[in-house]
């Protein structure tokens, strides 16, 4: 796995990719604290008014704040309008095999 992930680091560095395309890592975009646009997301996990978690390729994107409303969700886009406060990156618990 590790050397999967330098493959693909020096892979990125030597065709001018962007590092999000090639090891699929979400691209977020806030403005101000007003909206947040979140592409490469694998699904929506929890929605209210105060907080949004998305599910990632590894681990989960916590989004806390008010008023939220959700303007616009794809299947791997999202763009969430409201007071944004914080947005936190949770990792995955990594399982150990025997």
């Amino acid at each position: 796995m590790k050397k999967l992930v330098q493959m693909k680091n020096w892979l990125t560095k030597q065709i001018d990719l962007p590092v999000d395309v090639l090891m699929d890592l979400p691209r977020i975009t806030l403005v101000g604290q007003v909206h947040i646009y979140i592409e490469n997301h694998r699904g929506l996990l929890v929605f209210t008014d105060k907080e949004v978690r998305l599910l990632l390729k590894h681990g989960q994107l916590l989004i806390k704040g008010q008023s939220f409303v959700i303007k616009t969700i794809l299947p791997e886009e999202l763009l969430l309008e409201g007071n944004i406060e914080q947005v936190m990156f949770l990792e995955s618990e990594k399982k150990d095999t025997p």
